[in-house]
């Protein structure tokens, strides 16, 4: 992907791990020939940096939708992909997003609880008014931090990691993420966003080597974040 300088796009790198941040349209990892993702850029980077000729190890953590932008962390090493991974499994890993609604939340804070099935064959998720044996339990809090004709700019912070559930949960309280062509098909009023206005603005964890809290901040760069 020329467009697409995976080296300036890097936020902190060392011998462990590397935080970048993801531009919308780029996919993390993709079975398609031909087309980069996250995952074979920063290969081939590392490659080309080592100047070694071989593939490097390098592990993907967490992931993020398509569409989606914001920050990444990437394990460089087996021992930094299961400290990693298990910060991310005991709930020791901070996600925070920030996105803009198409609609106001009721409330100016507030906790989402929900239960969500996925429709594998559509890639698409929907909540049930009950919890059956396909469905998984999705919590987030939000905190709405600006409103302006309609629209919210919203704090989010995710409990659980399901399949995109930040747009479902939203949606399903009449706030669909503005751009969101999936989950907000019957507006018009967002017909000229490319992407959903979702971006993973805050990423905190400890590093796998050293125990160090580390934390890596953005401001969204989609055309959707101005109100």
């Amino acid at each position: 992907m020329s467009l697409y300088n995976i080296e300036e796009s890097i936020l902190f790198e060392d011998d462990c791990l590397l935080v970048c941040y993801k531009c919308p349209g780029v996919a993390v990892q993709t079975a398609k020939v031909g087309v980069m993702d996250m995952e074979s850029m920063i290969k081939n980077y590392l490659s080309k940096k080592s100047g070694l000729g071989k593939p490097p190890y390098l592990a993907v953590v967490h992931r993020l939708d398509q569409p989606v932008e914001g920050v990444m962390v990437f394990a460089k090493t087996p021992h930094a992909a299961r400290e990693l991974n298990r910060q991310l499994t005991q709930g020791k890993m901070g996600k925070e997003y920030l996105a803009v609604t198409m609609g106001i939340p009721p409330e100016k804070t507030g906790i989402l609880e929900n239960e969500l099935v996925k429709d594998g064959r559509n890639n698409v998720s929907r909540v049930v008014s009950e919890k059956t044996s396909d469905s998984k339990h999705a919590v987030l809090e939000y905190e709405v931090m600006e409103t302006k004709e309609g629209k919210a700019l919203v704090r989010i912070m995710l409990k659980t990691g399901r399949h995109h559930q930040i747009r479902v949960q939203m949606a399903n309280i009449g706030c669909p993420l503005l751009g969101d062509k999936k989950y907000n098909a019957s507006l018009i009023e967002d017909k000229g966003t490319t992407f959903p206005a979702l971006c993973a603005s805050r990423l905190c964890f400890f590093h796998p080597k050293t125990g160090k809290p580390m934390e890596f901040t953005m401001i969204p760069k989609g055309e959707g974040f101005i109100l």
